[in-house]
């Protein structure tokens, strides 16, 4: 081999060893950066040198640079992340609802036994003032523990929206980060090599755009990938990138929503399209687990007062007038979605709005309604909670129908994709307020009494006299116990009003639980509950309570502090018979557990899903990541290859000084 040959393979080895050296010192350096993956140099044979002895070969040339990577693991890897982050984020946030729902004497429930326990000290004592005070005290102080349920649920609500701006603008930031690269990417693709630190850098901003929102990735010829969210939006396409924004909910102005900017101004996005990352962790909790949680304990504001409001309005305060609504709760919303159509002043072509008289039967849930198109003047109304049902309705004449113990009317003719939000407790504890301040006006007195027939022979005796609707006044009733012609024990009653007009009702056979008359009837407004047995002609008379009497009378109040064993929550009406429902103490039980439930099935999630990314980064971290016992082994392999190679050319050297004296001689 002649001396130049020599020094050309020398010179070559020397140049590729010293690549290799580089490329493993920066693998060193870099070792605990976030998101570099291993280089190394990619050594190819340089073409052999013919001579008349044959071909002499010249070494290696450095081809190129290249990056250790998997595709299908980073993406992996991408995925695990967005559902670690959504079921973590949803976790944290369930532990800060559950604080909104605490148990023993600081939570509602107790509240809520304390009121109606003190329903029962006035049915001891219903003319003593002292305790009509409590009463009200208690009443203030539930009104309050509501409330303050309300203002905690509205504080977790503006803390979603606050971080839902936060990742927002972060996602933003990152989008347009993804944009730049992508155009410096596709810049350098015309050199030949590819660009190892660039294309980290977009990956590393891809899996932290992955922790807030789960996106995919395509690439693209140019060597660019767009990014897309929610089944085919794109965030980033080339060197553009669009701006996400949040924006206010249609359904409801309180809550917020992920709005895409496009061509067409700002689309709102679907949560449910958006798989995993702290932002659909938010917009779930917000739209899903906080919803519920408002309407469970509106319902049970809605229930406590309804019940206890219908009943103080049947009883005689100490001025002898009928009972004033104790408690005042929200009122039920109603609104039509942002999108529905509008004329051209911008005003919506239909309006909803909605009553519920009675709040003892609502259930916990919003609603969604539309128009039937198959049914004239027909609307389906979803219940949106869990279990989902939907229900059909025809409205009358004026827009009016009924569903669920609500009472809707439609205005004006809805567009077929018009969307209406029914919400009947959602704001029933925020507004929930004491309306009696005077103990006085605390309704603990029935308007009728009962009195046993003076010729009664059975062992009948009137357990109880309950108010079940407003009595006419000035009327009388009398029930009277007869044998049917098989010889069993019947009940008839008559009612004789102000004027002397006298009704006669039944008859209906007797039964031992002794309510005469069961639901839905009454002796003009009362039930009757007897002890005892009664016998073929004996009566019992109804009649208006002396004014006289008033003070000393707890007809009512017994009615009242007998809703404390009454299930006067999430009730069912059908044909003025009430069915179903919970205890108030129950309903605040199954929100306790209900909570708790989600709290514990989260972090389960959290757990599992966080064990399923950790093991995926590892995955992808044993390809792409750096070993520093490798690097330093292959540190002193090319260490040797350049020594060897300063060898070559120290042999060349002296090869080519001793031809030179020679030739020089």
């Amino acid at each position: 081999m002649s001396a130049s040959s020599l020094l050309s393979l020398g010179t070559s080895a020397m140049t590729a060893a010293y690549a290799s050296l580089q490329v493993t010192g920066h693998n060193i350096a870099n070792a605990s950066v976030a998101g570099y993956s291993r280089q190394q140099a990619e050594l190819a044979t340089a073409k052999g040198q013919y001579t008349g002895a044959g071909f002499f070969g010249k070494g290696v040339n450095v081809a190129s640079v290249t990056r250790s990577h998997d595709e299908f693991l980073t993406r992996a890897a991408f995925t695990a992340k967005s559902l670690s982050e959504l079921d973590a984020v949803r976790s944290q946030r369930l532990q800060q609802l559950e604080n909104v729902f605490p148990t023993g004497e600081s939570g509602l429930g107790n509240s809520v036994s304390t009121f109606l326990n003190a329903m029962v000290d006035l049915a001891s004592r219903p003319a003593d003032s002292a305790t009509r005070e409590v009463v009200l005290a208690r009443a203030q102080d539930l009104a309050t523990r509501f409330n303050a349920a309300s203002d905690q649920l509205d504080t977790q609500q503006a803390g979603v929206t606050a971080d839902l701006k936060t990742t927002v603008t972060a996602i933003n930031g990152i989008t347009q980060s993804l944009a730049k690269i992508n155009n410096q990417i596709a810049a350098v693709r015309g050199l030949g090599q590819p660009p190892n630190d660039l294309l980290d850098e977009r990956d590393r901003l891809v899996s932290e755009l992955s922790s807030k929102i789960q996106v995919s990735t395509v690439a693209a010829d140019d060597g660019t990938v767009g990014v897309f969210i929610a089944g085919g939006q794109n965030l980033v396409l080339g060197a553009t990138s669009q701006q996400l924004s949040v924006v206010t909910d249609p359904r409801d102005a309180s809550r917020s929503a992920l709005s895409l900017a496009d061509g067409n101004g700002q689309r709102v996005i679907d949560e449910n399209a958006l798989g995993g990352g702290s932002v659909a962790a938010l917009l779930r909790f917000q739209n899903e687990d906080l919803v519920d949680a408002r309407n469970m304990v509106g319902q049970l504001a809605a229930g406590v007062a309804g019940a206890m409001n219908a009943q103080q309005q049947l009883g005689l305060d100490l001025n002898g007038n009928l009972g004033k609504a104790l408690f005042a709760v929200g009122a039920p919303l109603a609104r039509p979605l942002t999108t529905n159509a509008k004329d051209a002043s911008g005003n919506y072509l239909a309006g909803i709005s909605v009553s519920t008289p009675d709040g003892t039967v609502l259930k916990a849930s919003d609603y969604e309604v539309r128009r039937d198109p198959s049914v004239t003047n027909g609307y389906l109304i979803t219940r949106l909670s869990n279990p989902q049902q939907t229900f059909s309705r025809t409205a009358d004449a004026s827009g009016n129908f009924e569903v669920e113990g609500m009472q809707v009317q439609i205005t004006g003719t809805p567009a077929a994709t018009d969307r209406f939000m029914l919400q009947p407790v959602a704001a029933a504890a925020g507004g929930m307020a004491a309306l009696i301040k005077d103990g006085r006006q605390v309704a603990a007195a029935s308007p009728l009494v009962s009195k046993l027939g003076a010729s009664n022979t059975g062992t009948a005796s009137v357990a109880s006299l309950t108010m079940v609707a407003t009595p006419a006044t000035g009327s009388t009733a009398t029930v009277s116990f007869s044998n049917d012609a098989s010889g069993k024990l019947q009940y008839s009653w008559s009612v004789t009003d102000a004027g002397g007009t006298t009704t006669n009702f039944g008859p209906k056979p007797w039964t031992d639980n002794g309510v005469v008359p069961p639901e839905p009837d009454s002796i003009n407004g009362a039930r009757l509950k007897l002890a005892g047995v009664p016998k073929p002609g004996d009566t019992v008379q109804i009649s208006d309570i002396q004014p006289a009497y008033i003070g000393a009378n707890n007809g009512n109040a017994m009615a009242m502090s007998a809703l404390r064993d009454a299930t006067i929550v999430g009730r069912t009406q059908t044909g003025g018979v009430y069915s179903g429902g919970s205890l108030a103490t129950d309903a605040y039980a199954a929100t306790l557990s209900d909570i708790a439930v989600r709290v514990q099935t989260a972090k389960a999630a959290s757990t599992i899903s966080g064990s399923v990314s950790a093991q995926a980064d590892q995955a992808a971290s044993e390809v792409s990541g750096v070993n520093l016992d490798e690097e330093a082994a292959r540190l002193i392999q090319y260490q040797q290859s350049y020594q060897a190679a300063a060898k070559v050319l120290q042999i060349a050297q002296s090869v080519f000084d001793t031809l030179l004296q020679t030739a020089g001689r």
